[in-house]
């Protein structure tokens, strides 16, 4: 779960870590009114949308003047960036961050992320700060440190010190250096964030260190146990499909393409679809039913694939084990009688009574075509949205 920047910053906070004043703005008025309230005569205005390179989109903007803040946030609020990270829809930007302006002597990064391939808390920093860590890492690789951290132990002194010399920080400014990145550490452990980036850190004209960014994301699961960060979702920067489906205890991804899954199983889901690319189709989704695929959760999974406009032809790729073949075949063909399918529809049925499934649906009189193997069904699908589309 991500959450905002000036959400994040309000927890670093709490954790020691250095900040610009500012404060938090949903109409133009209070924006103006944040500025009037902040000391200083340059202030930063940040659209708060769940992406980085707001900058390169349009969405922070240096502001001198109270009548220039008004026109900026005018400009932002209500609209929707659109960032490399955002894709095509962009994300409405609904609230802004008013910012004292920072006299900037240099700039760093710093980063603690989860290695899931070494077990480990990476610790991830850089002398150039400012820039696109992915850029950075493949123009420059050189020029990132990265530490591991051993979750038994913690973050070390040694460690902390070890990154604060490699950021190129002066001895000055060394354990305030220090103070920051094991507050950082602090944060990202108490609260089960899987990511946690300041960028840039910077080092001001007065030698000070403040986070001028701030990015946290939260481990989905952990949430029941952080009922404080949970409140922090904003459903308006999530999918609605997304959200949906989370209120109907599904697990589902939205995608770009026209071919709606549903698969029972999160490896089935993956493998279908890269058959369905294979065979020259694009999904419009991820979605895995579990394992308790009743009638109306089947229906539930159908309504929500279809809510989908994108969606030309729907797969349904079922290996029974927990579940049986019959009562899938059930949920789908009650499914299909209900909602009225106005899209081509390919079942694949294969695990317990996967006979009795077959034939629950060739008896049903629905137009549903059934597959064997998987790789049959995702030709069938994609032959199926191709003739949709020529119609």
């Amino acid at each position: 779960m991500d959450i905002h920047e000036y959400q994040a910053k309000e927890i670093l906070a709490e954790y020691g870590i250095k900040l610009a004043e500012g404060g938090l703005a949903h109409t133009v008025e209070e924006a103006v009114q944040r500025s009037r309230e902040i000391d200083g005569n340059v202030w930063v205005v940040k659209a708060q949308i769940h992406s980085g390179a707001r900058g390169k989109a349009g969405g922070v903007k240096v502001c001198r003047t109270h009548e220039e803040i008004e026109v900026a946030a005018e400009s932002l609020l209500g609209k929707k960036l659109v960032t490399h990270q955002t894709g095509p829809a962009g994300k409405l930007c609904s609230r802004l961050y008013i910012e004292a302006g920072t006299e900037i002597a240099r700039e760093v990064y710093l980063a603690f992320m989860i290695d899931r391939s070494h077990e480990r808390i990476v610790m991830v920093g850089s002398a150039q700060g400012g820039m696109d860590i992915e850029t950075l890492a493949a123009t420059n690789p050189g020029a990132i440190k990265k530490i591991h951290i051993e979750p038994a132990v913690g973050l070390q002194d040694f460690q902390a010190r070890t990154m604060a010399f490699a950021l190129g920080l002066e001895d000055a400014l060394l354990n305030h250096a220090v103070k920051t990145i094991r507050g950082c550490y602090r944060a990202m452990r108490d609260l089960d964030a899987n990511i946690l980036e300041i960028n840039p850190l910077v080092v001001t004209r007065n030698n000070e260190l403040i986070a001028l960014d701030a990015k946290m994301s939260f481990d989905e699961n952990a949430l029941f146990r952080r009922h404080r960060i949970s409140e922090l979702r904003d459903n308006t920067q999530i999918d609605p499909r997304e959200i949906a489906a989370a209120e109907a205890g599904l697990s589902y991804v939205g995608l770009e393409g026209d071919i709606g899954c549903m698969i029972n199983g999160a490896g089935l889901a993956m493998a279908t679809m890269d058959m369905i690319k294979l065979a020259g189709g694009e999904p419009a989704n991820f979605l895995d039913v579990g394992g308790g695929a009743s009638a109306e959760r089947t229906e539930k999974a159908f309504r929500l694939v279809l809510a989908d406009n994108n969606v030309k032809a729907m797969l349904v790729n079922i290996f029974a084990g927990i579940n049986r073949c019959d009562w899938i075949a059930e949920g789908v063909v009650q499914a299909v009688r209900n909602i009225g399918m106005t899209v081509p529809l390919v079942v694949r049925l294969s695990g317990t009574n996967v006979e009795e499934g077959r034939r629950i649906i060739a008896d049903s009189g629905l137009p549903i075509i059934t597959a064997e193997t998987l790789a049959d069904a995702a030709e069938k699908v994609v032959h199926a949205r191709n003739q949709a589309a020529a119609v």
